[in-house]
């Protein structure tokens, strides 16, 4: 009985919570840090927030990447963590992690009741109950207050000098990661605009760390830096060299220079608060400490290049079972940049899977004829997929990387609650998926190497494929579910005779409700 008592408690949390979404408007930033220190009153959270050491970082391709690599690292180290990143992909409480372990529904429960009454009492209409974001964010300074964490670990929202995040006064220090064109109707159409938004994090003579960044974002952190004298830094690409032999727990040759701006960050903080010396670190080494490499080594983060076999595939018999003909390659890129990235990835990717083939079976070439590409698509209305399918068709094009099928599928879940939807809806509005549709059958249709590639229309789908639109290369369904049911039914059809390598890219919100589907 208890259990089912925690159990409603923590479903009626969600409901309050996700209830705040409908007067979430983007944009208005300024007006939420102006009620934030309101907000921290009434919690009673400014003098736990000023002793709380604080890592900040902001940017806008890789931040959560590097927020989890400083975590490991620092953990690690020995020392206890907390973590607040965003989005999360199935459960809300992936947001808020205590040594690297997402929080326990119990312990969710438990201070967001105790933060939601305390606030619900000292609010009204003039002053309302906070915005969806700058609640969670209270929320993890309560969790990593009460925890008495070593280190706090929090990664922006959106933008910087406006984000809920930016309630810190005195991080330890702050980090900006690769600045791109994002949130540009927000934070503006050119990098010095978006820089200038992201560089709001800095605060006065404390140090800061950046990756290498384009010359018109640069000269916009180095001008805020001297404003405020701040000492910033930028931080070398991580050579290979110094993980003695290790590899990244992280995959793909971009993690290189999110871990690079890890290490400075952490070796920063362990200055600055005094433990540098205790950790034995050694500038002078060509090699990372111990501490650090397994750090690395060890790092997760759910849904940016991630690989996973659908556990509920199994092809062959007996000996000849494989388990690993069928696998999603999964990263929630949605920049023209960071699309860009995932592409040379999977690419890169698919290149090592035919090496490791011809080494296993002995074969004189690499030959991967036997493995068939399939796209799995979505984005927000809100992004232009002709800046995003353009250059992952080309990139993967130009490794010899065709997709078979294209699949633009309606993404359900909007994070609206951990829990995800039973049954498909009567109607779905497929407007946007057949938009996205269109503009795919455009690039192919004028992409030379797809027209003399004939494998990549040697396939015909029947049409009377269950709940899916049939257009030769591509198809629209109306859940990420019958996407998945269609995938699991054409493979077991070809009974192992191909590798079946699924790319799900173009929203975070898309790899989360197929994670949510594979493993369900």
């Amino acid at each position: 009985m208890a259990a089912a008592v925690s159990s409603m408690a923590y479903e009626d949390a969600l409901d309050r919570l996700f209830s705040l979404k409908n007067r979430q408007v983007r944009g208005d930033g300024a007006d939420h840090m102006s009620q934030m220190p309101q907000y921290l009153k009434i919690l009673e959270l400014e003098e736990p927030i000023s002793k709380l050491k604080v890592i900040h970082v902001a940017g806008t391709k890789g931040k959560g990447s590097t927020c989890s690599f400083v975590e490991s690292i620092l953990r690690n180290c020995g020392f206890n963590t907390g973590l607040f990143t965003s989005p999360h992909l199935i459960d809300i409480r992936e947001r808020f992690k205590l040594q690297g372990v997402e929080v326990s529904q119990e312990k969710f429960r438990k201070y967001f009741w105790w933060c939601w009454k305390m606030l619900e009492e000292k609010t009204n209409d003039n002053f309302p109950m906070p915005a969806f974001f700058c609640f969670l964010t209270l929320l993890a300074f309560k969790i990593f207050a009460e925890d008495q964490v070593d280190v706090a670990i929090m990664e922006v929202g959106l933008g910087g000098k406006y984000d809920a995040t930016n309630v810190v006064q005195t991080p330890v220090v702050c980090g900006i990661s690769s600045l791109g064109y994002d949130h540009m109707q927000i934070l503006g159409y050119t990098l010095a605009e978006i820089a200038g938004d992201k560089a709001g994090i800095f605060k006065k003579a404390i140090p800061a760390h950046t990756a290498p960044q384009p010359e018109e974002a640069m000269h916009v952190l180095k001008d805020v830096a001297s404003q405020l004298s701040v000492p910033l830094l930028v931080a070398p690409l991580l050579d290979i060299s110094q993980m003695n032999d290790q590899k990244l727990g992280l995959d793909g040759e971009h993690q290189y220079l999110n871990a690079g701006l890890a290490v400075s960050l952490c070796r920063t903080w362990l200055e600055q608060t005094g433990h540098l010396e205790a950790m034995g670190m050694d500038e002078n080494s060509s090699v990372l400490s111990e501490h650090f490499i397994r750090g690395l080594a060890t790092t997760r983060f759910p849904g940016r290049a991630q690989v996973v076999r659908d556990p509920h595939i199994c092809l062959g018999v007996g000996k000849n079972t494989d388990f690993k003909r069928v696998r999603f390659y999964l990263d929630g890129g949605h920049t023209p940049e960071s699309i860009e990235v995932c592409a040379r990835w999977f690419s890169l990717a698919m290149e090592e899977d035919a090496t490791k083939l011809k080494s296993t079976n002995g074969l004189q070439q690499c030959n991967d004829s036997n493995a068939k590409y399939i796209l799995l698509f979505n984005c927000m209305p809100v992004r232009d997929p002709r800046l995003l399918l353009p250059p992952l068709v080309a990139i993967c094009a130009d490794h010899g990387i065709y997709f078979h099928i294209a699949i633009f599928v309606h993404s359900q879940s909007a994070h609206n609650k951990n829990a995800f939807p039973t049954s498909d809806p009567l109607y779905v509005d497929l407007s946007w998926q057949e938009k996205l549709q269109n503009i795919w059958n455009e690039i192919i249709c004028n992409d030379m190497r797809y027209n003399i590639n004939d494998s990549s229309h040697e396939e015909k789908i029947d049409e009377q494929s269950s709940n899916a639109s049939c257009y030769g290369s591509s198809l629209v369904f109306s859940s990420v579910p019958l996407a998945i049911k269609w995938i699991r039914d054409t493979t077991t059809q070809q009974n192992g005779a191909f590798h079946f390598q699924i790319l799900t890219t173009g929203s975070l919100h898309l790899v989360g409700d197929v994670l949510h589907s594979i493993n369900k």
